[in-house]
């Protein structure tokens, strides 16, 4: 008869689903971005995703919608709100969506006060480049304090780059890319305190806190 062996004293080990899993990463952070420029700003993105700090440790997957690509802001932001609204209501995986428009001067885009506000009310998140985004592109390289236009920020940015074209060389702007966000975010600084509000807080660039976004570790 075999006998009953009594309880060794040891605890067993808790049920593999309750242990600790070696190499496990959170969720990734999801990003839908609807970019106004149709070559530029997407291949500024596509470089930014390659970077480890959001590859690797941010967790970040960013989605580039390119139906609306070279549309105005308006058109942009409409976009992005019926998309946050699909999203609460099937997906409910989109963490933040992003438009990254111009301002663009002698002529400013139309409607851009309203298009702010329908952002703001439907939690779309906004990068603004004053006067384009060849300002932010510059701000990698120099300060710039004073008034631009687009043409002067596109020479600006040429200096640095001897762009030819709208494309973008990313392995020469992702080394930059932070003192780029402090010069950005002194100019937002400057302006408040000179009380100068949109759209004559020209030069400024939102793109700081759309880089601080993305490589943002929080959930």
């Amino acid at each position: 008869m075999a006998r009953n062996r009594k309880p060794s004293g040891r605890k067993r080990p808790p049920p593999t689903s309750l242990r600790r899993r070696s190499g496990f990463r959170p969720p990734k952070r999801t990003f839908v971005v609807f970019c106004e420029g149709e070559r530029t700003e997407p291949e500024y993105i596509f470089a930014l995703k390659q970077e480890p700090a959001v590859r690797d440790i941010a967790a970040v997957d960013i989605r580039l919608n390119k139906e609306t690509a070279g549309s105005v802001p308006m058109t942009l932001v409409r976009a992005a709100t019926d998309h946050r609204q699909r999203a609460d209501k099937e997906e409910g995986e989109i963490d933040e969506i992003w438009c990254i428009f111009d301002v663009e001067w002698p002529q400013n885009h139309p409607d851009l006060p309203e298009a702010i506000t329908l952002a703001h009310n439907a939690r779309v998140n906004l990068a603004i480049s004053n006067p384009c985004f060849e300002l932010w592109l510059a701000l990698h390289f120099q300060d710039q304090a004073a008034w631009l236009k687009n043409d002067d920020a596109r020479r600006l940015r040429r200096v640095h780059d001897a762009a030819i074209d709208k494309g973008l060389d990313g392995t020469l702007y992702m080394p930059l890319r932070h003192a780029a966000k402090d010069r950005a975010r002194s100019l937002e600084t400057n302006h408040a305190g000179n009380d100068t509000k949109f759209p004559h807080d020209n030069p400024s660039s939102g793109m700081h806190r759309f880089i601080q976004a993305v490589e943002s570790k929080s959930n």
